[in-house]
């Protein structure tokens, strides 16, 4: 069976709902990506054999097929947009190296969102000619015997579990913004980032390149001051909970053999990939079976991971997993989380995966665990290998 790579990972910077990608589609950032990471290693349009792309807010129909074509692909060329919600970018690449292990074609793979651009939802009309207005309908992630607890009360839910102050919360809001500061000045997304040209209001054009949700200058004493908002007496607030963001990546996934008949430098293996199911109102805590049941299913061992990367939906469910796992600080989210860069929901995965394979690289290291929790109660966990890295002692 073909060994999965990816040799190529391209994102934009993320910017704030209404902010600096207002004025496109995620349809028109998701496709300049998908062409850069393709320019990038050299990748003819022909040579794409599928497109596979994460989206949970969308309008458009397919919205993997619409970025495919408006990348300039071939019309030949499928596409397949999944919503596996805020784990839809890292099953994206999953389903890539899938098709790369049986197939030895190429892919394009990531995750593209707006949520400054989602639609509402309404209501048919019960009966003809009804003079009622519609109803607007809500994004229930579950039944309705289930209660669909909002993602905030979820995190509040962990934190009682757990015993999670909010004192706790705010210093890990706080060390993911300065740890996101310290990796924006050293440039370390620079080469990550393709700069997006924008307009806006006035009529400017200007490059969209620098992730623009952090707030480098916030201190604890902000962070503490700030009120619980998803539960009376509760302890999760904005500042300890990820923001509502639009961004795209995407990600060039071929065999090894390939790689190495066109001579192409490999970013990372994609080893193995476990999704599962949680209890929706503890959903946050998804990333430790995944994580455990990935690691288990690989027979590998925290200690042989160098680097992991947990999406930071909010601070008391990345708190409850580190707990969980038992994971060294060090290695956790290295340069800053959601919390801090901000979460455009079906990108963040692969924008996650982005950013660990140029981590390993920066560091010279070997090994890393990406994951996230999933709204409506599920995990997903990935493993990367860099073949040329060094395992830390």
């Amino acid at each position: 069976m073909n060994k999965p790579v990816i040799v190529s990972a391209v994102r934009t910077a993320i910017a704030k709902k209404g902010g600096s990608l207002s004025s496109q589609q995620p349809y028109e950032y998701s496709g300049s990506v998908i062409r850069e990471a393709l320019n990038r290693v050299n990748i003819e349009n022909k040579d794409v054999a599928d497109v596979i792309f994460g989206n949970t807010l969308s309008s458009y129909g397919n919205i993997a097929r619409v970025s495919a074509l408006h990348a300039g692909l071939e019309e030949t060329t499928p596409g397949l947009t999944i919503d596996r919600q805020c784990g839809s970018g890292i099953n994206a690449v999953f389903l890539a190296a899938q098709f790369v292990q049986t197939s030895g074609k190429i892919a394009v793979a990531g995750g593209t969102e707006s949520m400054t651009h989602t639609p509402y939802l309404l209501a048919p009309s019960a009966k003809p000619f009804d003079t009622r207005p519609p109803e607007f309908l809500p994004r229930a992630l579950t039944p309705p015997e289930w209660n669909d607890t909002p993602m905030g009360l979820t995190a509040e839910n962990l934190a009682e579990k757990y015993h999670i102050s909010k004192e706790e919360q705010d210093k890990f809001a706080y060390e993911s913004q300065q740890k996101m500061k310290k990796a924006m000045e050293e440039e370390r997304f620079k080469e990550q980032i393709l700069p997006i040209a924008v307009t806006d209001r006035k009529g400017n054009v200007n490059h969209f390149q620098i992730d623009e949700h952090p707030r480098p200058d916030i201190n604890i004493e902000q962070l503490n001051n700030l009120k619980a908002v998803f539960k009376k007496e509760g302890s999760v607030t904005a500042g300890s909970s990820s923001g509502l963001n639009d961004a795209a990546a995407a990600l060039v996934v071929m065999s090894e053999k390939e790689a190495e008949n066109r001579n192409l430098d490999v970013l990372g293996e994609i080893i193995h990939t476990a999704v599962v199911g949680v209890a929706p109102d503890y959903m946050g805590i998804g990333p430790v079976p995944a994580i455990q049941k990935v690691l288990e299913e690989a027979e590998m061992t925290l200690e042989e991971i160098d680097l992991v990367e947990i999406n930071e939906a909010f601070a008391a469910q990345v708190l409850a997993c580190q707990r969980e796992l038992k994971i060294a600080p060090e290695m956790l989210n290295v340069s800053g989380g959601a919390i801090a860069h901000g979460h455009p929901i079906a990108a963040t995965g692969a924008i996650l995966i982005t950013k660990v394979l140029y981590e390993l690289k920066r560091q010279n290291l070997s090994t890393a665990i990406v994951s996230a929790c999933i709204g409506g109660g599920q995990g997903i966990a990935m493993i990367l290998k860099r073949p040329e890295g060094e395992k830390h002692e």
